[in-house]
């Protein structure tokens, strides 16, 4: 299957995690990938890994400059972008709502909500509404549906990122673009092994019980992987969907049944 030859994508947050994921998958399918992460050592050696048609670009998302040049690094190599992927995302620093800072709030937000903007705005200026074409995958969480605790910043991020793709897709949908949210739950990265050993020594338990305090409520009693995640995303991104907007899409073992 050769869902993106010649389609040129842009992947935020591609240094780590699901980032990589979906790159190697859509270069699998023929995309054409420009990379992007604030780490630029990380991003350059998943860019080397695939090889073909990939740039690597450093960018932090909430920087217009930055997301402008990531955007033109697409522009001047390919003359288009066919899809946006709006992976990028910082988890904050856990907090009770009266702990809670406004530095905390608002620089989770930027990441996990503005940025998606931002991105977005650019890429339907410099080609999408023009060629009255492309997808864009927003990447929220299940957090954004119900709220986490001590997450409050993070979930209100999701959660409104969730509502933005509903008013871009209502937006765009007459210039012939979608816009969809993939809606994780809890995924098997070194980021979520991370977030239970720390819940583990913050409780004095072990990280097997906080894993199965997570798993507990989940239907099918185990975590998404990241390619189970990036399957649904080049789904949604590709013209299989081409019908299909405006949704926020679950993928966690049946956590949230909306």
């Amino acid at each position: 299957m050769m869902r993106f030859a010649g389609r040129v994508v842009i992947i935020t947050g591609a240094s780590s995690g699901l980032g990589p994921v979906m790159a190697r998958m859509m270069a699998a399918e023929g995309a054409r990938l420009v990379l992007a992460a604030r780490r630029f050592e990380r991003v350059e050696e998943v860019a080397q890994g695939i090889g073909g048609e990939v740039v690597a670009v450093r960018a932090d998302v909430t920087s217009e400059d930055d997301v402008a040049a990531m955007v033109e690094a697409a522009m001047q190599r390919w003359g288009q972008v066919d899809v946006m992927m709006n992976n990028a995302a910082v988890p904050g620093v856990d907090k009770f709502i009266w702990e809670q800072t406004v530095d905390n709030f608002i620089d989770t937000y930027k990441v996990d909500c503005m940025a998606a903007m931002l991105c977005s705005r650019e890429v339907l200026n410099r080609s999408m509404m023009a060629r009255r074409s492309g997808s864009i995958v927003n990447f929220s969480s299940s957090a954004g549906w119900d709220g986490m605790v001590r997450k409050g910043h993070y979930s209100a991020a999701k959660g409104a990122l969730r509502i933005l793709t509903k008013t871009i897709a209502r937006e765009v949908g007459e210039y012939g673009i979608r816009c969809n949210c993939v809606v994780p739950g809890a995924i098997a990265t070194d980021l979520m092994l991370n977030y239970m050993q720390r819940i583990a020594a913050e409780q004095g338990v072990s990280a097997a019980e906080v894993e199965a305090g997570i798993v507990a409520p989940l239907p099918l009693k185990t975590f998404s992987t990241p390619e189970d995640v990036a399957r649904l995303a080049l789904f949604l991104a590709s013209d299989e969907a081409r019908t299909i907007t405006g949704q926020s899409v679950n993928v966690d073992a049946g956590l949230v049944m909306s």
